[in-house]
């Protein structure tokens, strides 16, 4: 298959993009497809009219291409209306499939999707509404409470009503503070006194003009992924810091991964079950990503859903893969399987 693997992009996970889309996409050529990678905002300058995707494609090269605008995406966004870089319509437009190796805003909160549900260009992954719910975490924790997914206690603020005092709210420390749409903990803060809670709330605000208080859920650490309506294996996230937070995520040897996850069978199929509810709830195709914590005494409780979670070799969904016996490749190339058929039907 002819397919663009879409990467880059505008929002604070870029550089996580550009990782999650180059393995893509040796993944995709690795299985036989003529892939090629293609950063959504800054695009490509020329490509062979005749034949676009090549049979041998340099993906470090485009890679480097990708990140040599890395600096430069703030100056662009400043003299350029339109989002789509060039020509980057045009070879999706002409692939068979696109698939979205792209995180965060303008890529995983349902504009793009939209945008190309219009065009009829087809992609990997959920469509425009799931993915506007499950990046707004406001939305998202009032979906779950609807169909009875646990969720931490807690309220949005939006900037105009910005409250400093934590007893407003019916709460009390520690809370977490954190973005309605931010993606990758960025903008999340756990928060234990007065000063931290004020300074959070401006970090937060400095990000976007909604932010999220909770209740601190103190515990162990879950994520669980559900391919085509179905729970994948729990697997257990032990941060060396005191949370999950970007280093954690990204940084090789700053988290403790097991999976399957140390849980009774009783634990783990309730988590899944869980897991199963929320992608339900919002209306989820294809894949997503659920993930939560666990008191000591069993409570467990969704903290948000993640429509085009981490795709690197080593992140949280393929090591789930891994343990059913698919490997990396394999899972790319069964996600570009899911995603076609819902085209097919």
């Amino acid at each position: 298959m002819n397919i663009v693997v879409l990467a880059g992009g505008t929002s604070t996970e870029r550089t996580v993009s550009i990782s999650s889309g180059t393995g893509i996409c040796k993944a995709l050529r690795s299985k036989g497809h003529r892939a090629i990678l293609i950063d959504v905002f800054c695009g490509v300058e020329h490509f062979d009219e005749k034949d676009p995707f090549p049979e041998e494609y340099d993906i470090a090269a485009a890679a480097e291409y990708i990140s040599s605008f890395n600096e430069k995406v703030e100056e662009i966004r400043k003299t350029r209306k339109t989002f789509f870089g060039p020509n980057v319509l045009e070879l999706c437009d002409r692939s068979d499939i696109v698939f979205l190796g792209l995180h965060g805003a303008n890529g995983e909160d349902g504009r793009l999707q939209a945008a190309f549900d219009l065009m009829g260009i087809r992609y990997t992954g959920t469509g425009y509404l799931s993915s506007a719910m499950a990046m707004d975490k406001g939305v998202t924790k009032q979906m779950l409470q609807l169909h009875h997914v646990p969720v931490p206690r807690g309220t949005t603020m939006l900037r105009a009503n910005r409250d400093n005092e934590l007893k407003n709210l019916q709460m009390r420390f520690p809370v977490v503070v954190k973005t309605c749409c931010g993606g990758s903990s960025v903008g999340v803060y756990i928060v234990k006194n007065q000063e931290e809670y004020e300074k959070a709330l401006d970090n937060a605000y400095s990000y976007e003009n909604e932010v999220i208080v909770e209740e601190y859920i103190k515990g162990r650490e879950f994520s669980v992924a559900v391919v085509d309506g179905k729970a994948y294996p729990v697997i257990e996230i032990q941060p060396i810091s005191e949370f999950y937070d970007y280093v954690s995520k990204y940084k090789a040897g700053a988290t403790i991964e097991t999976c399957p996850a140390e849980l009774s069978p009783e634990l783990t199929r309730k988590m899944q079950d869980y897991a199963e509810q929320a992608y339900r709830a919002l209306s989820m195709e294809g894949y997503c990503r659920l993930d939560f914590m666990m008191r000591e005494n069993g409570e467990m409780y969704c903290l948000e859903a993640n429509t085009l979670p981490g795709m690197t070799p080593t992140s949280l969904i393929p090591q789930e893969a891994a343990v059913l016996g698919m490997d990396y490749a394999t899972l790319c190339d069964e996600l570009i399987r899911l995603s076609m058929k819902k085209y097919e039907s």
